[in-house]
């Protein structure tokens, strides 16, 4: 049995994950306890990954059995259920799936469900966008399938969550923008892509590098160096396949030119606030132009800011887009020794972040 006031309770608290989409498997959890199910996940009407937002009850189940087996490709609830929430169906359940309960479980999917101790489900349909979502909702044998006022009542989240979703896309947008604006300041070109390559964002230093060598076209980046193009393509596809909790690939690609120094893009994580399921950003790809890179006088800057030899050569570094890690690889240190490096390198010229570091030396050459 559903309990209202506790439904009512937990999805007036849907502002919070808005703010921070880490929160989506804390909210389901309240809403599994309220109408009384084992563990609930998102799914996307087209697009299933494994980084869904999931409680952790159901967790073992994803993770073993629906993406390993392909589960998540073959899925009939989708299959059969998708065209009745296109059609205005707000929540779906096995009765509207199955003629019977002999038909359902003799479906892989809950064949498989009977093993982790789940057996009944309920979608309720969402849009964030022009995306159709669903939360489902898991109970086990003896929770019981949901009857017609539990459905009724779950109805009453569905525009909640249309809501909800609605603004966690835009606070993600926002906090994508902050970054790639950031990078701007300090001359970095930045383009943000989603999971499948499709452009969500760039900073004006990257529009300024877009020509007959990076391109855009059907909103993904592409390049005329045939080689590094098919790179890009490699890796986007790898962000396809690659859940948010695994580290993304972090091989440069190397865009080469007859009559200049070759561009290099590398790939780094969005931040967790940008991370909404919804925007589905994946990935900010940099962009550096050997030949247009500013020069720094090592030893203006040691003379500016008191730096010794090392550290000078690390804030030229810096300066340049590199990394931390890189630079220490290039200078042949540990990266222990480059990071301490760094935190002399904050004290002496009165910075805190290496954002603000590096601005402050482009100041400077």
């Amino acid at each position: 049995m559903i309990d209202l006031r506790r439904l009512d309770h937990v999805t007036a608290s849907l502002g919070d994950v808005v703010l921070d989409p880490a929160g989506w498997p804390s909210f389901m959890d309240q809403v599994c306890t309220a109408v009384g199910a084992t563990g609930a996940a998102m799914l996307q009407s087209d697009v299933r990954t494994e980084d869904i937002p999931r409680t952790d009850s159901i967790t073992d189940y994803f993770t073993r059995i629906y993406f390993p087996t392909n589960l998540h490709r073959t899925d009939i609830r989708a299959a059969r259920g998708v065209p009745l929430m296109i059609a205005g169906t707000t929540v779906i359940t096995d009765g509207d799936l199955f003629e019977s309960e002999a038909e359902m479980l003799r479906d892989p999917l809950y064949a498989t469900l009977g093993e982790f101790g789940l057996k009944w489900f309920a979608g309720v349909g969402f849009h964030a966008g022009p995306a159709l979502w669903a939360l489902t909702i898991q109970r086990s044998p003896k929770e019981g399938m949901f009857e017609a006022d539990e459905i009724k009542a779950l109805a009453r989240i569905s525009g909640r969550l249309t809501e909800a979703a609605t603004l966690s896309t835009v606070a993600g947008r926002a906090a994508l923008s902050g970054v790639t604006s950031a990078l701007d300041l300090i001359q970095v070109a930045a383009i943000a892509v989603g999971r499948f390559g499709a452009i969500i964002g760039m900073n004006s230093q990257a529009e300024a590098c877009l020509g007959p060598e990076l391109a855009i076209r059907n909103n993904r980046l592409t390049l005329r160096d045939r080689q590094a193009n098919a790179d890009l393509t490699r890796l986007i596809d790898q962000l396809a396949h690659t859940s948010d909790l695994q580290p993304l690939p972090s091989s440069p690609i190397v865009v080469r030119r007859i009559d200049k120094r070759p561009i290099v893009i590398q790939m780094q994580p969005v931040l967790p606030a940008a991370r909404s399921p919804f925007l589905g950003a994946r990935a900010i790809l940099l962009i550096r132009d050997l030949e247009g890179n500013p020069a720094f006088d090592q030893a203006l800057l040691a003379a500016t800011f008191e730096l010794t030899p090392a550290q000078a050569r690390l804030a030229t570094r810096l300066a340049r887009g590199d990394s931390v890690e890189d630079a220490a690889v290039q200078a042949g240190v540990a990266l222990a020794t480059a990071r301490n490096q760094l935190k002399a390198i904050f004290q002496k010229t009165g910075t805190h972040r290496q954002a603000e570091l590096v601005a402050l030396l482009h100041k400077v050459k």
